[in-house]
């Protein structure tokens, strides 16, 4: 059987959140995001090279799980609209091999973080 390109590989990531709008105005403030609303209970987001999901079927777990890393060309400008967008900052900018990096708090109190080479 043959596979595609997107065999194996990470696709898609579905978020638990309490307030869609409240969601996407985050996310579409600080990043830049784009939504395609389904319904009162579940939207896609697509950051123009991957999709997830936001629903409010569940509640958010944001304790515990894996860990979602951005990319940004310019790390302090991406730390900058995090806050402008109501973001709170988990760790400050560290470095680490192979560049540098901060994690922040959403609305719903996931932890997310943003990595540059920068």
């Amino acid at each position: 059987m043959p596979t595609t390109p997107e065999n194996c590989r990470i696709n898609y990531v579905e978020l638990n959140v309490r307030d869609l709008d409240k969601a996407k105005g985050f996310y579409g403030k600080a990043f830049g995001w784009t939504f395609t609303d389904y319904g009162p209970e579940y939207c896609e987001f697509s950051d123009g090279a991957m999709k997830g999901g936001f629903t409010t079927q569940a509640a958010p777990s944001p304790a515990g799980g894996p860990l979602v890393i951005l990319y940004a060309d310019k790390l302090e400008a991406a730390r900058d609209s995090v806050l402008a967008a109501g973001g709170s900052i988990r760790q400050e900018i560290y470095a680490f091999p192979g560049g540098r990096r901060f994690h922040f708090q959403d609305s719903d109190g996931y932890e997310l973080a943003v990595w540059s080479t920068d």
